[in-house]
């Protein structure tokens, strides 16, 4: 007699489990926003997703590990690699412009400005590891991929520069100005106001950018 076949379980990377991964991430992220790193709990995040707290264990491994993640996906979401892509035919003021109003509008926004804070919050009670983890998935990799376009522009003839990694920390500072911070303290009063000073000050420094780094 044939025995009956059983059902094939859900293995890792399955539809099933991709869904429980991503209901924990969009959970972690709520959560560590609300109520910073060391006020989240994995019981939280897991009830906040769903699932059970094993399950949560079992898909990241621990808490800094499911940050870290939450983090990287968070980065990865809102600038992907492509944002920083470079191509010859183009003028590389448009390149330059295209990033920096997306990085400056990324760095302003009010959710991200509140995760900025919360990790500002947890360093502030002594868990300066959570800064990092977050330095090395958000900045350290921007930093990365900002080095790799100004050297292809380099290469291209399109900017003269000696120095690309200090020249990637230069353009960055140029287009933010102090508007991260003005939101970060809650002055930015007039949303219509704030939001075209975001966009005036990273074009114009993309502008002195472009003037310190043009070819001579």
């Amino acid at each position: 007699m044939n025995s009956i076949p059983l059902p094939k379980p859900h293995g890792p990377g399955r539809p099933k489990d991709m869904e429980k991964r991503a209901a924990i991430l969009e959970a972690a992220k709520a959560l560590f926003i609300r109520n910073a790193f060391a006020g989240t709990s994995m019981d939280a995040i897991a009830a906040e997703a769903g699932v059970s707290k094993l399950t949560v264990y079992s898909h990241f491994g621990d808490k800094d590990n499911l940050f870290r993640e939450v983090i990287r996906a968070r980065i990865q979401d809102l600038l992907p690699e492509e944002t920083y892509g470079f191509d010859a035919n183009a003028k590389i003021g448009d390149i330059l412009n295209r990033v920096a109003l997306i990085h400056a509008h990324l760095d302003c926004d009010p959710e991200n400005v509140g995760t900025f804070r919360a990790i500002l919050s947890d360093c502030r009670q002594g868990n300066p590891r959570y800064g990092k983890l977050m330095w090395e998935e958000g900045p350290m990799r921007t930093r990365a991929l900002m080095e790799r376009l100004l050297q292809q522009a380099v290469d291209a003839g399109k900017l003269q520069i000696e120095d690309v990694p200090r020249a990637g920390i230069q353009f960055m500072s140029l287009i933010k100005g102090d508007m991260m911070m003005r939101r970060m303290f809650g002055c930015a009063d007039c949303v219509q106001t704030y939001a075209r000073e975001i966009e005036e000050n990273a074009l114009a420094g993309v502008a002195m950018f472009l003037r310190a780094y043009a070819p001579r």
